[in-house]
């Protein structure tokens, strides 16, 4: 039965208004949670397994498993990213040693990650505090304002090829390496870095002494780069639609950019299973605190929820193409449109 009835959704008229609603979904099920890990990380050992045999019988074999693998590992970081949220165990302990022993599979740092990211939904839509923890976006006015060599430096940077193939490489096979965003933050930051560095190093060593280097290789490139633009897609989409919501800081509230400023990317299965439910991210955003696998349930009852911001796989495509956002017009807008609507 629903959480609450159609005559308590017509009165709810602000975004804040879900947050009681959204609550009763908070708990995690130790059983579900169990489970749910199971079927995720099995899955994706012996398809990492069948990458190495594939190996015997040609590349390509090799970089079509890859391909599945890659999503088992993107949603191995689903449940880091809700371990680090405190929405995957009740225990804080059990969230922290699950994420982190993820971690070292995703290459992700789990303290390091869990900070930024703990500032991405604190700051999420808000002009005036961009920075750490999101793509990086521009106002048309901030664009057209920077010199010729600054335009041209921002548009190589949202080019696809940046953002969906150097980027992820870079992110998730250099940057995480070191917290260079926390230089200053402590020593948390560096023993979280240098933690996972040390795991991955040991059990790459492990998996190399059984399979050779040649063939850990060739089969953790592919599978590490195919899940890092996977992911980075999934984070572009999610906030980086025409429609989205910026505000500046004074006007800024933070429900009402959660919920409006978050994409419903509604994904056909089984891609909504793979990708952990992450295109309800809308709902995530107004409570963080909801596990993955319940993100479903709050749509079936709430059928309000489901059309805020609805994107579909077709639909996203097109936000490849939009780069700057428009204080004036309120949307995201192309590089073209932006320059049509100066001359």
């Amino acid at each position: 039965m629903p959480e609450t009835t159609p005559s308590t959704e017509n009165r709810i008229t602000r975004a804040s208004d879900w947050m009681p609603v959204l609550a009763r979904y908070r708990e995690p099920g130790l059983g579900r949670s169990l489970f749910e890990l199971a079927v995720t990380f099995i899955p994706f050992v012996l398809l990492w397994a069948m990458a190495v045999w594939s190996l015997q019988v040609g590349y390509w074999l090799t970089l079509l498993v890859a391909l599945p693998t890659a999503g088992f590992l993107v949603r191995l970081f689903i449940i880091q990213h809700d371990c680090g949220h405190g929405a995957y165990f009740r225990q804080k302990w059990l969230n922290g040693w699950v994420g982190r022993c993820i971690g070292v599979l995703t290459a992700t740092p789990y303290f390091v990650w869990h900070r930024a990211h703990a500032q991405h939904h604190a700051a999420a839509g808000n002009l005036d505090n961009r920075g750490i923890g999101a793509v990086h976006t521009l106002t048309v006015e901030e664009y057209q304002a920077k010199s010729w060599s600054g335009r041209l430096s921002y548009r190589v940077f949202r080019s696809p090829l940046v953002l969906f193939g150097i980027g992820p490489a870079y992110v998730f096979l250099l940057q995480n390496r070191l917290p260079l965003e926390f230089l200053n933050g402590g020593w948390r930051y560096w023993v979280s870095a240098m933690g996972t560095n040390l795991m991955m190093l040991l059990v790459a060593s492990g998996v190399i002494w059984l399979i050779g280097w040649q063939a850990f290789l060739a089969v953790f490139l592919p599978v590490m780069l195919f899940a890092a633009s996977i992911g980075v897609w999934l984070f572009y989409v999610q906030h980086q639609f025409e429609d989205t919501h910026w505000s500046r800081h004074e006007d800024w509230q933070i429900h009402h950019a959660a919920l409006h400023g978050s994409s419903h990317y509604d994904l056909p299965q089984p891609l909504q299973w793979i990708t952990g439910n992450i295109g309800i991210h809308h709902v995530h955003h107004l409570n963080a605190r909801i596990p993955f696998y319940r993100l479903p349930k709050v749509l079936k009852d709430h059928p309000a929820l489901a059309s805020i911001k609805r994107l579909t796989l077709w639909q996203s495509l097109k936000s490849i193409n939009l780069h700057l956002w428009c204080e004036t017009r309120q949307r995201l807008v192309s590089f073209r449109e932006a320059k049509l609507a100066a001359a």
